[in-house]
C-alpha cells in the first residue's frame, strides 16, 4: 500500500542561515508572510518597500515572534525607474549580494493611471519594475548560494493577452483584463528568464509560483467596484491565509528538487487554495515568441540589458 506523500508546509524549509533574501512588498500579505516563515529558517531578508514606516512597522512584528531575525528595510517603488535603480545601486555599494530574489509585490485593479514615464501603473509596477529589478540585481547572485529568481504571477495569467498595439490602455482600458495582462507578463517573464539563463549557463535559476485565491490587501484595498465587492467581499471567506498562500512561492525559493523554468501552485481544486506543487502555466505563457518579443519590448521601455544570450 503507497503512503500518501506529506503535504508540504512552512515548517519544512530547510535552514536559510547566511542566505540573502530581497523580498519586494514585504511589509503585508504574501511578503509580509514570506519575511515570516524565511526569517524564522535564519535567513536574511531585505524589506522592499514603498513605505519605509510600514516596512518599519512589519521588522517589529516578525522580530517579536523570531527575535534573532536578521532583517533590514530599503525603499522601492516599482513604478518608478529611478526607484528601482537606486535600490539596486544602493545594494551593489553595500557590497550586498543576494542569493534569492522573491519578485512579489503587486499593484490590482485601479483606475487607469499612468506612471510618469507613461506607462499603466499595473504593467509598470507589476512587470516592468520587477524586469529591471532582476537584471540590474543579476550580476550580484551570480556567486550565491543556490541562486533564484522567484516571480510571482498569479492563476489569472490564463485569463491574460498582452496588448502588444495598446500597452497604456488609451484605447480600452478594464481594471481586471490590464491586471491579467500584468500577470501574464510575469509568467511569460520567469519562463523566457529560465531559457536566457540555460542559453547562458547560469547557476541562477528562474521559478514561478502563483498564491491560488488569498485573503490579501491586494484584493481588499481594491479601489470600490466590482473587483472590491466580488474579491475583497463576497468570495473573501472562500480565500485561505496571506501564510497558506505564500506557501508556493517560498516552496519555489527554498526547496531543493525546485528546477528553472517550473511553477508552483497550491493543489486544491482550480488551483485556488492548498500545498505547494508543481502545477502547468498557460500556454500563450510558454510561448518563446511571445517571450522573446515581452523581453525585447521590456528591455526597450525600461533601458536595462541582462546580457544574456537569446535562446536558440
Amino acid at each position: 500500500m503507497m503512503m500518501r506523500q506529506e503535504r508540504w508546509t512552512a515548517d519544512r524549509i530547510p535552514h536559510q542561515n547566511g542566505r540573502v533574501f530581497v523580498v519586494t512588498g514585504a511589509n503585508s500579505g504574501l511578503g509580509l508572510a514570506t519575511t515570516r516563515a524565511l526569517a524564522r529558517k535564519g535567513a536574511h531578508v531585505i524589506l522592499a518597500v514603498r513605505d519605509e514606516a510600514k516596512g518599519q512597522r512589519a521588522v517589529a512584528e516578525v522580530t517579536a515572534e523570531s527575535s534573532g531575525a536578521r532583517l533590514q528595510v530599503r525603499r522601492l517603488d516599482l513604478s518608478d525607474p529611478d526607484s528601482v535603480r537606486a535600490f539596486a545601486d544602493r545594494l551593489r555599494s553595500d557590497g550586498v549580494r543576494p542569493d534569492v530574489l522573491v519578485n512579489n509585490a503587486g499593484v490590482m485593479a485601479p483606475p487607469r493611471t499612468l506612471t510618469a514615464q507613461g506607462h499603466e501603473l499595473q504593467f509598470a509596477a507589476n512587470h516592468l519594475g520587477h524586469f529591471a529589478l532582476t537584471g540590474l540585481l543579476l550580476d550580484l547572485m551570480t556567486d550565491g548560494d543556490d541562486p533564484r529568481v522567484v516571480t510571482v504571477t498569479s492563476a489569472n495569467h490564463r485569463l491574460g493577452r498582452i496588448f502588444f498595439d495598446d500597452l497604456t490602455g488609451e484605447r480600452a482600458y478594464s481594471p481586471m483584463g490590464r491586471y491579467n495582462q500584468s500577470k501574464l507578463a510575469n509568467a511569460v517573464f520567469g519562463g523566457e528568464l529560465h531559457r536566457r539563463l540555460s542559453a547562458a549557463g547560469s547557476p541562477v535559476r528562474s521559478v514561478l509560483a502563483h498564491p491560488g485565491y488569498a485573503a490579501t490587501r491586494l484584493q481588499t484595498s481594491a479601489p470600490v467596484g466590482m473587483v472590491k465587492l466580488l474579491f475583497g467581499r463576497l468570495l473573501l471567506p472562500l480565500a485561505q491565509s496571506p501564510d497558506q498562500g505564500a506557501l508556493p512561492q517560498l516552496y519555489a525559493a527554498t526547496a531543493p528538487d525546485v528546477r528553472g523554468g517550473e511553477l508552483f501552485g497550491p493543489d486544491g481544486m482550480g488551483e485556488l487554495r492548498g500545498a505547494p506543487r508543481r502545477v502547468k502555466p498557460a500556454q500563450r505563457a510558454a510561448d518563446p515568441e511571445t517571450g522573446r518579443r515581452l523581453w525585447q519590448l521590456s528591455e526597450s521601455l525600461t533601458g536595462v540589458s541582462f546580457g544574456l544570450p537569446a535562446p536558440a
